[in-house]
């Protein structure tokens, strides 16, 4: 078999940036077993040298991250104005990982008895592969790949092929910082049998995907023979937003844009649905517009750009056809006048922010993942009708409601079936709190002490004195 080539295409100007080649199926092959290898050395080292060792890499990170920023607006489009904050989040995250590492990976003690000592410790696990996606590569990497090495693993990394770059840093920064040479290996391929192999193979103990539905079903498929392989999911999301009567118009329209717009709606917990009570519905979609005008739609290197290209040109086409199925269903098309959504850059694959009304579930755009800056806004009469709406999806990644009456919202988070469910805030997966889908949005965690369980398994230990 000929290796394959990967390509990776700059969505700013549909013109090859990146090319890398795969792996043989011998060198395919060797990776899971150098990767034991690797483990078995590696999982002696007591973890307060591994804590030295995450650390000193994200100095090393903070040092390089405007060149590592530049790379990420290349090669997935990002706004230049916003790509540094993606790596600052991601080592804002990690540190906070590195903080909680000793309380979420200590032992826990047995019932106290006389002549015996009996407790329960987390060991690691051994190879663990990780799938990451390139919408926001960094911060997913840094959830699998920091617990991953503080608690003993060894990891083989698989960037998307629009981000493949990522995966050489991070290597080339934790061995650096004093990480053991093959602890962190990693391939570039867009060849799904070679990935399914990889998920087969003995030594892999834990795959961590994030992506489509589809495709993480294809993952969970390929490891199902397997009893001891774990399989994380981190997968789509559709995630509404509620917007209450006694709220400040102004302030949640500015907020709920940012949610659905940023990174141009390229992510799994953006806001894709916003029910609106009907009250302030029509103020609330005049703020919308008000916000939108001061949005600029344009070239990601342009440091006043607001919002950047999608990621490839079926991924316009994909959200273009989201919009059409609305309008030509009822919806009225409400986005403002804006000089910059009119004239995009001719290259690139720019979609505009665009602002809907009069939608309802009968519309794709308010079923299916659209992962566009596309804000579908729906009008609600009550509470029970709004919560009922947020939950007719088959995704539960996050969702939000906004309220002067916090106590009231948090009282309504209950009844939302969402991993997470903010009140005043949207888009903003804490490190403290679990990362976690419901239904169709994944399964498994990231993030908090949680987040370390996956990584690890339990290992009882029952101690007996020697009789005199």
């Amino acid at each position: 078999m000929s290796v394959e080539t990967i390509t990776t295409i700059s969505p700013v100007t549909n013109k090859p940036v990146v090319t890398r080649n795969g792996l043989s199926d011998i060198e395919l092959e060797a990776l899971p077993r150098t990767a034991k290898d690797a483990f078995l050395s590696y999982r002696r080292t007591p973890l307060a040298d591994r804590q030295k060792i995450v650390k000193k890499a994200l100095s090393l990170i903070r040092m390089r991250q405007d060149e590592l920023a530049r790379e990420l607006t290349e090669q997935m489009g990002r706004p230049i104005a916003f790509a540094n904050k993606e790596i600052t989040t991601a080592i804002a995250r990690a540190e906070h990982l590195l903080k909680i590492s000793d309380d979420a990976l200590k032992d826990t003690d047995g019932e106290a008895e006389k002549g015996f000592k009996r407790y329960i410790r987390k060991v690691p696990l051994g190879p663990v592969l990780v799938l990451f996606a390139w919408n926001y590569p960094y911060l997913i990497l840094v959830n699998s790949l920091i617990p991953a090495l503080l608690c003993g693993n060894s990891v083989i990394i698989k960037p998307s092929p629009q981000t493949p770059t990522i995966a050489e840093h991070m290597r080339q920064i934790f061995e650096e910082a004093g990480l053991a040479q093959n602890v962190i290996q990693y391939l570039h391929c867009g060849s799904f049998t070679q990935l399914e192999s990889l998920v087969r193979a003995e030594d892999i103990q834990l795959v961590c995907f994030t992506g489509s539905v589809a495709s993480g079903l294809a993952v969970q498929s390929a490891a199902k023979d397997r009893v001891s392989a774990r399989v994380g999911l981190e997968l789509g999301g559709k995630d509404p937003a509620y917007v209450r009567k006694d709220v400040d118009v102004k302030w949640a329209a500015e907020e709920i844009v940012d949610g659905a717009v940023f990174n141009s709606g390229q992510s799994c917990c953006s806001l894709e649905r916003v029910y609106v009570d009907a009250k302030v519905h029509d103020e609330f979609v005049g703020a919308v517009r008000e916000v939108l005008k001061g949005y600029k739609l344009g070239d990601p290197f342009d440091t006043n750009t607001h919002v950047g290209p999608v990621i490839s040109k079926k991924a316009a086409e994909t959200i273009r056809s989201h919009i059409k199925d609305a309008l030509d269903k009822g919806a009225i098309d409400a986005t403002p006048e804006n000089e910059s959504f009119r004239s995009p850059p001719p290259d690139g694959n720019y979609v505009a922010p665009t602002l809907l009304t009069n939608v309802s579930h009968s519309m794709t755009v308010m079923k299916d993942e659209t992962f566009g800056p596309v804000i579908p806004v729906m009008k609600v009469h009550s509470d029970e009708e709004a919560i009922a709406l947020m939950n007719d999806s088959e995704f539960g990644l996050t969702a939000s409601i906004w309220t002067k009456d916090v106590k009231k919202g948090n009282e309504l988070a209950d009844d939302v079936e969402a991993g997470t469910v903010f009140v005043n805030r949207c888009d903003y997966p804490s490190p403290d709190l679990a990362w976690v889908g419901w239904k169709n949005s994944g399964k498994g965690q990231t993030l908090s002490k949680f987040g370390f369980d996956q990584f690890t398994r339990l290992k009882s230990y029952h101690i007996k004195d020697y009789p005199h």
